[in-house]
């Protein structure tokens, strides 16, 4: 077997976190703005565009389709539309990376067009199940073939004409209620996609930014066939899910003051400011603003003693990405955190559930999983090995587990990391945190 070369972190006890920061930008916003841009007529301005594997990885695969994407300065794209019907198909295989969000929206742009297309990722991505996008992207007429068990690669074959469909989600998911509105540009009649709970709306704002008629109302989304999109200029707002870290850094770490500038606060995102909220935390919106349709603030978070609730299942939609970290804050409060209905966890990069309550558990927290969530008790960190299981927002939030830590904690395979926040560690170390990259490190 060969040998594979492992990038781990190191990481302690930090010192109070001080100071301001921008973190990169919103990735779920870059994502949809290159796709968009892509099948616009003009060129496309965005800026502070995510310069991660995965935003990367979606402009990659445009270009692959005939979009010409230019960067011209760091965190600014040029993408030069074709219209809704200028994609050429690709030789070669579409490689999505470590990115669901891609795969699953791409299926819905490709489901539609006049070629065949084969999505492809990485380790990660292939264990992903995708039949909850392909099951109603079949159900509009799309022709896709799956992988054993309903994951990757998916092959979409030439379409014969796709029909808007009114569709139930049977879990709330921004991706897949996307992926089927983008289906439904390509579609004759309209597509309604009905949720459970209300997800985050960065699609519908942004189909209206360039220009397309979207109806939406709490937990209801419409749209029909026919019409056009026009270039616009996006300014991309700081990721939420990544000012996560740091918010919550800020939070457990007694003398921090830190604030983190132009977050993106759109309510559909921000379940986990809620959450901490109810347990305590000493966090403030100042300057609050609209920017190209996102809501955004600076966020000045203090130090605050917090204690154990139970998370109402109403936020879990809003924030599914940050239940990682938000049980590294559970594990920093006095009493019991309970989690329930958050089932979908368990599908994300890694099974979150299950990866978070072993790095606990190693760190010397007592936490007993369920079937859709956790119990959490808060107690005294300590130090010891981390599994990240690959996955980006693992390593992250046992980075800032650690800065509570008694002892080192060692957390390995970090790689991912740079999926979704490059410059990460250079950002933690500039307010405060101790954590060190450890590199050459290997496995068999």
């Amino acid at each position: 077997m060969s040998e594979v070369v492992r990038q781990d972190w190191r990481a302690g006890r930090g010192t109070a976190l001080r100071g301001s920061l921008l973190v990169p930008g919103d990735k779920s916003i870059s994502h949809r703005a290159v796709m968009l841009g892509a099948l616009a007529e003009g060129t496309t301005e965005i800026h502070g565009f995510l310069e991660g594997e995965d935003t990367r990885a979606t402009a990659r695969i445009f270009t692959q389709l005939g979009v010409r994407i230019e960067t011209p300065a760091p965190t600014v794209c040029l993408v030069h539309g074709v219209g809704l019907h200028g994609l050429r198909g690709a030789d070669e295989v579409l490689d999505c990376g470590n990115s669901g969000t891609g795969m699953r929206l791409l299926a819905g742009v490709l489901a539609g067009q006049a070629f065949d297309s084969v999505l492809v990722g990485d380790a990660s991505l292939t264990k992903r199940p995708m039949r909850r996008v392909t099951d109603p992207l079949t159900a509009m007429g799309a022709r896709i073939d799956t992988g054993d068990g309903g994951t990757p690669p998916l092959r979409l074959h030439a379409s014969a004409g796709l029909r808007g469909i009114d569709y139930a989600l049977p879990v709330a998911s921004a991706q897949v209620k996307s992926a089927l509105l983008l289906a439904g540009l390509y579609a004759d009649g309209e597509t309604v996609v009905r949720e459970p709970h209300p997800t985050r709306d960065y699609t519908e704002r942004m189909l209206a930014t360039f220009g397309w008629p979207v109806e939406s109302a709490p937990g209801v989304v419409r749209l029909s066939g026919g019409h056009r999109l026009h270039a616009a200029r996006i300014d991309v707002p700081a990721d939420f899910s990544s000012a996560a870290f740091f918010i919550v850094a800020a939070t457990i770490i007694p003398g921090s003051e830190l604030r983190l500038q132009a977050v993106g606060i759109n309510p559909r995102r921000t379940g986990l400011l809620q959450a901490l909220r109810l347990m305590g935390a000493d966090i403030r919106e100042e300057n609050p603003r609209d920017d190209g349709g996102e809501p955004v603030a600076e966020l000045l978070v203090r130090y605050a003693p917090l204690h154990g609730i139970e998370v109402p299942p109403a936020l879990v939609a809003d924030m599914i990405d940050e239940f990682p970290v938000l049980f590294v804050a559970a594990a920093c409060a006095t009493g019991r955190t309970v989690v329930r209905d958050a089932a979908e966890l368990r599908v994300k990069e890694s099974d979150r559930i299950a990866t978070m309550a072993a790095g606990l558990r190693t760190l010397g927290i007592s936490i007993e999983e369920t079937p859709d969530g956790a119990v959490i008790e808060g107690g005294a960190l300590g130090g010891g090995s981390i599994d990240t299981h690959d996955d980006h927002r693992i390593a992250m939030s046992f980075a800032v587990a650690a800065q509570r830590a008694s002892g080192e904690v060692r957390i390995k395979d970090i790689a991912t990391v740079a999926t979704s926040f490059p410059g990460f560690v250079e950002l933690a170390r500039g307010v405060g945190m101790s954590i060190d990259g450890i590199t050459g490190s290997s496995r068999q």
